[in-house]
């Protein structure tokens, strides 16, 4: 005689009642390519830290026997869509929600609770009239790709490169042939409308970024003796201190790594002015992170630039207590511009992998017709990546 399994119960995540539990949880999930290394999450005592900043979001949580067992979180916004060029559209503003933070407790995996959680969220992107939803994963990440892809008709869409660079005790050179200045609030969102408003995944509100407390500023570099207005060589990036929001922390890593980094501190302290061994900072203990975003250049120098830009970023994290890397994300097709941007291979993941599906087509033909269009279409601008996402 057979029995019906318990069924989880999924509803919206309750700071008085959750947020201890949500917390216990993440500390308990990795995150990051699992096959090298167990990255964990501390969010401050503020669970829902990584969507609050959006314009609309939500985050459900999923109990089985009064035991919290997941929590999945989304946010909504409008952003640029690139059109394939048979539309004679071109660029255009959609409706997306993006899904992030799937965590489902590991005694409690292969029970059908992700795919509670995610069937979910997405009716709220439904009944918010959201055009499109999508998702960031590991490309080595099988079981992701395996429920988004495979059971809920997810298409990948984009393969951008995390570029994760550590910051060092040492200062990174500037050549004193570029000039770096600070732009205001609205100089940098004048820029970004005017230049990359059309770039993939560009967002409406891109003022409320720049406004946001997180955002520490805007630069752009220009070859000195020049100015911004005439020069036809210049480079811009804002920087997003998440370190402001959650905290990582390394759980595991391959003997090698670790010895490499016990080592590389020990030679870095004891003889400073032996250069040939990067050192490695401590990634055991809690730590943050600056997120480059939005970069953009223009003209025959614009590569010289942006690594001046890079450099200039690396020595204002120095500064800050707790900042141990530098993230920024680039289109896959953006191989001149990733060559420019210091990072390292072993830190680094050459491949992200971005899913998409389409929420308002019903007809399945004719939804798939879309979709493929729409994903086989090259990129004609860069990829904004969002900084409230990351």
């Amino acid at each position: 005689m057979g029995f019906n399994k318990p069924r989880p119960i999924i509803r919206s995540y309750d700071k008085r009642v959750d947020r201890a539990r949500v917390e216990d949880l993440e500390r308990r999930c990795e995150v990051g390519p699992t096959e090298r290394i167990f990255l964990f999450t501390d969010t401050m005592g503020d669970p829902i830290c990584r969507i609050r900043n959006s314009p609309m979001y939500k985050m459900l949580v999923a109990e089985l026997d009064k035991e919290l067992v997941g929590v999945i979180q989304g946010s909504i916004k409008v952003v640029t869509i690139n059109k394939p060029p048979k539309d004679n559209i071109g660029a255009a503003g959609a409706k997306v929600g993006y899904i992030l933070g799937l965590r489902v407790a590991p005694h409690q995996r292969r029970k059908g609770i992700g795919s509670s959680l995610v069937r979910e969220l997405e009716e709220w992107f439904v009944a918010n009239d959201v055009d499109y939803s999508y998702m960031a994963t590991e490309k080595d990440n099988k079981a992701s790709v395996k429920l988004f892809v495979e059971k809920f008709g997810y298409n990948k869409f984009r393969t951008p490169a995390i570029l994760v660079n550590p910051v060092q005790n040492r200062a990174s050179h500037i050549s004193s042939n570029v000039e770096i200045s600070k732009l205001k609030v609205e100089e940098a969102e004048s820029l970004y409308r005017k230049f990359m408003s059309s770039a993939e995944f560009f967002p409406k509100d891109i003022n409320d970024i720049l406004r946001n407390k997180l955002s520490l500023g805007t630069w752009v570099a220009y070859p000195r003796g020049e100015s911004l207005g005439s020069t036809r060589s210049w480079a811009m990036v804002s920087v997003w201190n998440t370190g402001g929001l959650f905290k990582l922390w390394l759980g595991k890593a391959p003997l090698s790594c670790l010895i490499y980094t016990k080592s590389s501190r020990l030679i870095s302290r004891l003889l400073p002015c032996f250069k040939l061994v990067p050192c490695i900072p401590d990634f055991f203990n809690p730590f943050g992170f600056y997120f480059m975003y939005g970069v953009h250049s223009e003209g025959p120098l614009s590569g010289k630039l942006v690594r001046s830009l890079c450099h200039f970023v690396h020595n204002m994290a120095i500064e800050s207590k707790d900042c141990k890397v530098i993230v920024t994300e680039v289109g896959g097709h953006e191989f001149g511009l990733r060559h420019h941007i210091p990072h390292w291979k072993l830190l680094s993941c050459p491949e992200d992998l971005w899913c998409i599906k389409a929420l308002k087509i019903k007809d399945h033909e004719e939804r798939n017709k879309a979709l493929f269009q729409l994903t086989k279409t090259p990129p004609s601008k860069p990829l904004f990546v969002d900084p409230r996402e990351v």
